[in-house]
């Protein structure tokens, strides 16, 4: 872990990111040399394995930070993607305290935590063990998404738990959970939404937000959101081509 990016985040920097959604380590090589800050790898949605994951770390290298969001509020998983070398991890449905509490411990070694001790990419397949054990829980980020309805009722004790390092806003999601499917500009989950920020802001933890485009995100750096992911490869990818064809025809 070259960068430095759990010392960024903490320190409340503005770091822009985009969504890794494909396979192909390639396109995250690409976005990598591209000037961005971080990575958001996203094996919650889509056909990202653990393969594809560690594929795409070996890809980017270190380059920049790389945050791997995991499918669940589960240990196996979020053991996995460290040990591959992820800089941190994002886990989406963390509602109550008990969950934030187990993420915290399946990211952290003891004494601050319970994560399994391996020997994998991370550890430089043995040769740097010592020195990533040593450092890894100062490195690593740990990243819970606010996302239900149930994590809005219990923010404030969330944001309380030792060890986490910011809240990724998730509107979509929380206006599902609200009976609000896809209105996420209704005044309820907006007034939840500014409930969410408000609290992080109070609590000093920085906050994650996600938008399709540059202006999608643009209000939320002005109110002080630093976790930035704005677009996905795949639209990224698809804007540009539909682009180009229409400059041709």
């Amino acid at each position: 872990m070259a960068n430095n990016f759990r010392s960024q985040l903490i320190h409340h920097e503005l770091l822009l990111g985009t969504m890794v959604t494909l396979t192909t380590p390639a396109t995250s090589e690409i976005l990598a040399e591209l000037g961005f800050d971080w990575l958001f790898i996203d094996g919650e949605h889509g056909p990202l394995e653990t393969g594809d994951v560690g594929a795409i770390l070996q890809a980017v290298g270190h380059r920049l930070g790389c945050v791997v969001r995991v499918p669940a509020v589960e240990e196996v998983p979020i053991k996995k993607v460290l040990d591959l070398g992820a800089d941190g991890v994002i886990v989406p449905m963390v509602n109550t305290v008990e969950d934030a509490k187990n993420v915290v411990s399946w990211s952290r070694y003891a004494p601050m935590g319970s994560r399994g001790v391996g020997l994998a990419r991370a550890h430089g397949y043995g040769l740097k063990f010592g020195d990533y054990v040593e450092n890894a829980n100062d490195r690593i980020a740990v990243i819970v998404q606010a996302e239900h309805y149930q994590s809005v009722e219990n923010i404030e004790s969330i944001v309380n738990v030792e060890g986490i390092d910011a809240v990724q806003v998730g509107p979509y999601d929380l206006a599902a959970s609200m009976g609000k499917m896809g209105q996420v500009d209704d005044p309820e989950v907006v007034e939840a939404i500014n409930h969410v920020i408000q609290t992080c802001q109070n609590a000093k933890i920085p906050i994650g937000w996600f938008g399709v485009t540059g202006e999608a995100v643009q209000p939320y750096i002005e109110r002080g959101c630093t976790l930035i992911t704005a677009g996905v490869d795949t639209l990224i990818f698809a804007s540009a081509a539909k682009e180009l064809l229409t400059s041709l025809r």
